[in-house]
């Protein structure tokens, strides 16, 4: 499964930035694997721009932290997530896991 978690750059918890936090705890729940990614642009709830662009500078712009595991760690990882965020945006979404490595393709499935 994979979570999907939509905030603002400028989002903290314990005195930190929300992505860094994220994905600490995500490593301590031993979670498969996290990725943070910045966008450039974006608007949310508030309908506010957010925007990198040179002539309009944003100090909040969109951070999107993706996570994959099975399904019941990542249901299990939720109420840890809820307590930490201010706002923002969940979405789970069923994934097939592919793996790619010295071999080739592999599906993590055992389809391979």
């Amino acid at each position: 499964m994979l979570l999907r978690i939509f905030f603002g750059e400028n989002d903290r918890f314990d005195h930190q930035p929300l992505h860094e936090a994220i994905v600490l705890k995500a490593r301590e729940a031993r979670l498969a694997g996290a990725t943070v990614l910045r966008g450039p642009m974006g608007f949310g709830q508030s309908s506010c721009l957010h925007t990198a662009k040179i002539l309009r500078l944003s100090f909040d712009l969109p951070m999107i932290v993706e996570i994959v595991d099975t399904e019941e760690k990542i249901r299990a990882f939720l109420p840890t997530l809820d307590a930490m965020m201010p706002s923002g945006l969940i979405t789970l979404e069923k994934v097939q896991v592919l793996q790619y490595g010295r071999d080739g393709l592999k599906e993590r499935a055992g389809l391979a």
